[in-house]
């Protein structure tokens, strides 16, 4: 007889929520299929209905607990059905709509004299919304922009002021690694970079080689930071001394990935040493 956990098991394994990527933004999300035990694979392209509307989404996993635990403030909504023929023709109309809407935007810009530069238009796939995506340096004034646009497309319009960072995942390609930009492919956050992380990795400090596509410091230097900070706090710091195999001496610089330091021993000699040929340091 199948006791109440395990029935509970079973239901969550046949009627299992999905994790999908959706918007021009690539928002992910937790959603539920509907009706409730319709599945879905891996990069199935479905119609979803959000916080926002229907929209185009791909479906990214099964939104598993492990899974669910790496999204940062998720969407939610249900799956309506796998996209069809028709959804895909619908589908192709409003990219087509956005083109149209970007430049009426930008003509209304120019009218109005407003100081701000359009990125991108996103209009969701049920029509319920079209978002305009913006520079600019200062805050704008745009309500009357969002009536003039109001008038023309007769639908909900919303203007969102953005960052370089969000510009480039908005429009940027392929980053100087040879492959697509982190930001326009599987990174939902952008967490900040700094100098700091650039100098522990002994990388080129010319800003023409650590700045990506939106001009700042590159996501990639983050990547490897913990691992660096890691390896580093495991090492004698610069100026400490030490005693090794070969004698005692001043630390002058740590090759961190090497896990060795540079050291400058009494007799004048100065050798690179590997971390476990350390026998203790003085303090």
């Amino acid at each position: 007889m199948v006791g109440r956990l395990e029935r509970e098991a079973i239901n969550r394994n046949l009627y299992m929520n999905y994790i999908v990527r959706h918007g021009v933004m690539r928002f992910l999300g937790e959603y539920e299929p509907a009706p409730a035990e319709a599945r879905y694979a891996r990069e199935q392209a479905v119609i979803v209905r959000s916080e926002r509307g229907l929209e185009a989404a791909e479906v990214l996993c099964e939104a598993t607990p492990q899974a669910v635990q790496y999204l940062s403030e998720p969407t939610h909504g249900q799956i309506l059905r796998a996209m069809n023929d028709d959804d895909q023709g619908q589908l192709s109309a409003v990219r087509e709509k956005e083109h149209i809407e970007f430049l009426r935007c930008q003509d209304f810009v120019r009218q109005r004299q407003l100081q701000m530069d359009l990125v991108d238009v996103e209009h969701l796939f049920g029509g319920e919304r079209i978002v305009f995506y913006f520079l600019a340096e200062k805050r704008v004034d745009f309500r009357e922009l969002v009536k003039d646009l109001a008038r023309e497309y007769r639908t909900r319009i919303e203007m969102r002021q953005i960052g370089v960072r969000d510009e480039a995942k908005l429009l940027a390609d392929y980053g100087d690694c040879g492959k697509p930009v982190c930001c326009n492919t599987h990174m939902a956050v952008m967490p900040p970079v700094s100098m700091r992380m650039a100098k522990l990795q002994k990388s080129t400090l010319d800003p023409s080689k650590i700045s990506g596509r939106c001009g700042r410091l590159k996501c990639c230097l983050r990547y490897e930071n913990d691992v660096y900070e890691e390896f580093q706090q495991a090492l004698p710091q610069p100026g400490s001394s030490v005693v090794t195999q070969k004698g005692r001496g001043k630390v002058l610089a740590q090759e961190i990935l090497a896990r060795k330091v540079l050291v400058e021993f009494e007799d004048g000699r100065r050798i690179v040493v590997p971390a476990n040929e350390i026998l203790t340091q003085i303090k």
